[in-house]
């Protein structure tokens, strides 16, 4: 199965895309894609414009995303990932991608075994899972390959016989 995990932002949108076997996950390619300068919609634009090309040429089965969270004290950075999400789950429906999401909390639990961990510990494990020898830069591309890789372990557990 190959996972598309996406760190939505509107000023970077970290992406990583893993192959998964029966045993073991490989990093088909992960990077930015930059909203850039530039009104709202032309920012949106230019993301969904280079996500769409991601997913055309790399063909997922799914495009994982963190949900949006928001913190009483910057509910503003909440509304701007939404306009970044929005336009990554159009790309995604207009190619017949399904989308899901899961929270940064349930990522860091499932990876680290902490739902508080930091993104030290979540590079590690991102590291160590995936055979890297060094963590994803920038920040935003571990955290996608964080959320690719949340979604395989979830397959995993579904599809494992009872």
């Amino acid at each position: 199965m190959r996972i598309l995990g996406i760190d939505p932002g509107l000023n970077v949108t970290g992406y990583g895309v893993i192959e998964t076997g029966s045993a073991s996950m490989l990093v088909v390619e992960a990077g930015v894609i930059r909203g850039g300068r530039g009104t709202l919609g032309e920012r949106v634009a230019r993301i969904h414009a280079e996500l769409a090309d991601l997913i055309s040429g790399l063909t997922p089965h799914v495009v994982a995303l963190e949900e949006i969270y928001s913190h009483y004290q910057r509910p503003r950075t909440a509304i701007l990932m939404a306009h970044a999400r929005g336009v990554i789950c159009l790309a995604a429906a207009q190619q017949d991608v399904p989308v899901v999401a899961y929270a940064a909390t349930q990522i860091k639990r499932l990876l680290t075994g902490s739902g508080r961990a930091s993104k030290v510990d979540v590079q590690r494990a991102i590291c160590r899972e995936l055979g890297l020898a060094a963590p994803p830069e920038p920040h935003d591309v571990a955290d996608a390959l964080a959320i690719a890789m949340t979604h395989a372990f979830f397959q995993r557990t579904v599809s494992l016989p009872q």
